[in-house]
């Protein structure tokens, strides 16, 4: 069953009819979770740049090379410097319609990143990620996203939902605008540090104190503190010749909080304010994956001495990376995870959309195996 005791689609339809909804369950075994975690698609910046269909490309790569059950998106969908626009929300969603063949869209659980918000004054916060990215189905004509088609039930709201997979629970996190932060991005606010209001941070002390009896997967656009690749303070930027700060992995804003553009920076409008690198620091374990992306580079960097994988505080943080290959030029390389969770082992494969670093396809060097504090059952 869902959460809440809703039945979920595959429970509904039943045997072979369940395996005939999504055919890459076919191959999924009953203890096996195949999982496929990307990033940072930046979808009009690929199109207007040289005409590429980064969701387009990515997705059929999946349904060609591998199997997936379902997918998460760690947000930025948009490619905008500015204000997302519904021309763009309008190709993402034909893009999706375009290239999935073997899955259905509602496979895929999208979170908003700093590039799919909104502005600070817009009377309904993150209306574009809402309405185009849709993960309760409220939108159906624009988003395409039926809820009832979802695999498993959404419990929450646009801003931060969860669902569970047999004893794997999910909690996923939309980025925000930070209220005080006007300037950096004019009208768009403070970015690009990471912001959740204190609200979502309840939310997920709650429901990690409330389900410890599970596998509990946390996601956001961003990574916390000081874990993965280029997640310090000012590791996002370099340094210039005259001693000040340029763009690298990320725009340098000079009035956006520059020194927190890798991490989850903002909670509850205090800056720099490590809520939950405290709470996991005190509670050791407590959550087994961080999921984020935001960062793009190619998968051999360990800028900071941390690479895109690493343990921390009883936690696995994996930065999934870019599927976009135009929007940072300086560091931008398509690529995506791909998981197989079959016991209380993890297999986390890296996927290269492109071939610019290395062949396309699974790029065996970056691949991890993450141990879990319990096995996964369904």
């Amino acid at each position: 069953m869902g959460d809440g005791g809703t039945m979920t689609r595959r429970e509904f339809l039943g045997g072979a009819a369940a395996v005939a909804s999504t055919p890459a369950a076919a191959q999924t075994s009953n203890d096996t979770l195949r999982l496929w975690t990307f990033s940072d698609a930046h979808v009009g910046t690929d199109r207007r740049k040289d005409g590429r269909e980064s969701l387009v490309e990515a997705i059929r790569h999946s349904e060609s090379d591998f199997d997936w059950e379902l997918a998460l998106d760690m947000g930025d969908m948009s490619g905008g410097q500015s204000l997302p626009e519904d021309e763009e929300g309008e190709e993402i969603v034909r893009q999706f319609s375009t290239a999935l063949k073997k899955h259905e869209r509602e496979q895929i659980y999208n979170l908003g990143g700093n590039h799919d918000r909104g502005g600070v004054d817009d009377p309904v916060q993150n209306q574009w990620w809402r309405k185009w990215m849709d993960p309760a189905g409220l939108y159906p004509e624009q988003s395409r996203v039926d809820a009832q088609n979802r695999p498993y039930a959404v419990e929450g709201s646009w801003e931060r939902y969860s669902f569970q997979v047999g004893n794997i629970l999910f909690l996923m996190m939309s980025d925000i605008n930070e209220p005080s932060q006007r300037p950096g991005r004019g009208e768009l606010g403070g970015n690009p540090s990471g912001v959740v209001s204190g609200e979502t941070f309840r939310w997920w002390k709650g429901m990690v104190e409330s389900n410890q009896d599970k596998i509990i997967v946390s996601a956001h656009h961003y990574v916390l503190k000081e874990t993965t690749v280029a997640s310090g303070e000012w590791e996002g930027l370099r340094r210039t010749s005259e001693g000040g700060w340029k763009s690298h992995y990320h725009g340098y804003k000079a009035e956006g909080t520059p020194k927190g553009t890798s991490y989850l920076y903002w909670v509850d409008g205090v800056p720099d304010a490590q809520a939950f690198e405290r709470y996991l620091e005190a509670h050791p374990g407590a959550v087994d994956i961080w999921l984020g992306g935001h960062t793009h580079t190619h998968p051999d960097d360990t800028y900071g001495g941390k690479s895109h994988i690493e343990r921390k505080w009883g936690v696995w943080f994996v930065n999934t990376s870019s599927l976009s290959r135009y929007h940072a030029g300086l560091t931008t390389l398509p690529m995506s995870r791909v998981w197989t969770i079959e016991g209380d082992q993890a297999r986390v494969q890296c996927y290269l959309h492109t071939d610019q670093y290395a062949p396309q396809g699974f790029y065996d060097k970056a691949e991890r195996r993450l141990a879990l504090a319990k096995a996964f059952r369904r």
